[in-house]
């Protein structure tokens, strides 16, 4: 059993749990992620976890009430406990010194974003983010976001909160200015991150997305989460989560 040290809402819908797992905060880097199971009969599925404390234990997990699981998940509240967390599962984040890096957030996917955004800038990058969201309430990580970039640029689709649009209208604004970009990182819904490769195709900027297609064990045993890269199945729970967006078939 996992122990929930803090549970909080940070958003309608969008919850953050604080939970005592030692061993995966000593492991865990950015870009991997856990595979939960609430109960024994429930379902598998898996959470980036948004950050780790190893001197205290435990791990974040950011969880947007979505379907069955994630709804009683969401119940949940600090003392309640977690019967099964295995982790840390997939490849972490590529994490050097590239130069001027633009990460990408798109609703709850900002939270997957923010420690690969924290990494790069540790490493010496310029890191401009983008935070995209339905609406004023759905922006989440806003002061978190900040604190690890350098410039940050905030969205809405209607326009509530800080400036109208996608994601995608800031990175055109920031190429069509002449900002040298070295590379980009997605995370996001699907349509979002692959409106962001064609943008980056054209210009020819190494683009990294991470993808979350269904898994059941993480492992690569049973081959739920296969994804075409350059034409062929590979896993995104062991060969990712993070793919050259340019190799991916988002179809």
């Amino acid at each position: 059993m996992f122990k929930i040290a803090h549970a909080e809402f940070i958003a309608p819908g969008i919850k953050r749990f604080v939970i005592e797992a030692p061993r995966i905060a000593r492991k865990q880097k950015p870009g991997q992620f856990i595979i939960l199971r609430l109960c024994e009969n429930g379902e598998r599925i898996p959470l980036t976890i948004e950050r780790s404390d190893p001197q205290r234990g435990t791990v974040n997990l950011v969880v947007q009430s979505a379907g069955k699981t994630t709804n009683l998940l969401n119940l949940l509240e600090t003392g309640d406990s977690i019967l099964d967390i295995v982790g840390p599962l997939g490849k972490p984040s590529e994490i050097e010194s590239f130069g001027t890096v633009v990460v990408m957030g798109g609703g709850v996917g900002t939270a997957m974003a923010y420690p690969t955004a924290a990494a790069l800038k540790k490493a010496g990058n310029r890191v401009i983010s983008i935070v995209g969201a339905r609406n004023k309430e759905l922006v989440i990580l806003e002061r978190e976001m900040g604190e690890v970039s350098d410039t940050l640029m905030i969205t809405t689709d209607d326009g509530s909160y800080a400036d109208k649009g996608f994601v995608t209208d800031k990175l055109r604004q920031l190429i069509d200015n002449g900002t040298r970009i070295d590379l980009v990182v997605a995370v996001g819904p699907i349509p979002m991150m692959k409106a962001v490769a064609d943008v980056t195709r054209k210009e020819r900027i190494r683009t990294i997305v991470s993808l979350n297609p269904i898994m059941i064990d993480g492992t690569g045993m049973c081959g739920g989460c296969r994804v075409l890269i350059d034409g062929k199945s590979e896993f995104a729970c062991v060969d990712g989560p993070e793919f050259d967006a340019h190799r991916v078939d988002f179809s």
